[in-house]
Formats: structure tokens, sequence, C-alpha cells
């Protein structure tokens, strides 16, 4: 099975995933914005489409190996229909959540990181101009 778990920056992403994968025996958690940090040096906007790529090849590799997976990301509908297209072709279910807090509480610092400035700015509009909550047609 595979999760896409969506939703603006400090919405919770990283929380609801680490509690899925302590819940749900044998379960992956790809954070699509740790593999930023491979190529750090490069542009957001170069960086985004191979992120989503790495974290497909991924995704892809743990499953193959019998994992569950959640793939945390703002995701675009662009994004959720590129994943879905790569993804599909494993034969495992896909299923894709959005969380949607209150902009008061995602402009929040919570825990121990403090949004930046960037993130502030940002909020309660993810990383990209035009997000809107994927469209899910159908089960996958």
């Amino acid at each position: 099975m595979i999760i896409l778990l969506s939703g603006s920056i400090n919405a919770g992403k990283t929380t609801v995933s680490k509690q899925i994968v302590r819940l749900l025996p044998r379960t992956a958690h790809v954070e699509v914005d740790s593999l930023r940090e491979f190529i750090a040096w490069m542009t957001l906007a170069e960086a985004i489409p191979l992120n989503l790529q790495n974290a497909a090849a991924v995704t892809r590799n743990f499953v193959a190996y019998g994992l569950n997976v959640v793939l945390s990301y703002p995701l675009t509908q662009d994004d959720y229909d590129y994943l879905v297209r790569e993804l599909a072709p494993l034969g495992v279910p896909i299923h894709c959540v959005t969380l949607n807090p209150d902009p008061a509480v995602v402009l929040t610092n919570r825990g121990t990181r403090e949004l930046t400035e960037w993130e502030n700015q940002q909020n309660p509009i993810p990383l990209r101009d035009g997000h809107q909550p994927p469209a899910v047609r159908g089960r996958h």
C-alpha cells in the first residue's frame, strides 16, 4: 500500500507520517523534502521535479521489498497525477490524504522546529502557487 500524504507547510505531514509508520507494520516514510538535501545547491524550481522522480524511485524500491510506503509532500494536482502514473503499475493500493488544518495552526511554531520567514510567507499556501488538494479519481 502507498499513502500519498499532502498538505501545506507545517500542516503536520511529518508527524502524521511518523504515527502511521509506528502503527502500520513494515512501513517506510519517504519525505520528499529530505531528498532535496542531496541537491541543496539546486534551485527549488529545478529540484522539485527531480525530488519527485527520486521519491517515486525510492517508493518503487520499498514496495518491491514488500514494504508499505507513506510519501509526504505538498502535492499539486500535477504532482499527484505524476506519482499515480509512476506508481500504479506496482499493483498496490494508492491512497491520497490531504491535511488541511486551520491557517492559524499552520502559522504557529510547534515542537522544536520554528518556521522560517520564507515558510511564513508561503503559508497557508504551500510551496507553489496554484496548490489545491489533489482530486482523487477512483481507487488506485
